[in-house]
């Protein structure tokens, strides 16, 4: 299940792609705005957006921490 955490006084998001408390073993940045979070077996566990209000829709963000 996904899930969103948002903090709006830095403007970032990040994105929980695992229910699973995995820790990230590798950090690949994308795009000055996308962070990628990878386990030991690489796959993706979670994606950090900055500038989350600019690239995030405002519906996302108002929903983001929401269950």
């Amino acid at each position: 299940m996904m899930r969103i955490e948002y903090d709006k006084d830095v403007d970032a998001a990040y994105i929980y792609l695992t229910d699973a408390r995995v820790k990230s073993v590798k950090t690949v940045e994308l795009n000055e705005n996308i962070i990628l979070d990878y386990d030991r077996e690489g796959k993706i566990i979670g994606v950090e957006v900055l500038q989350a209000s600019v690239v995030l829709s405002k519906k996302v963000l108002a929903e983001a921490g929401k269950e």
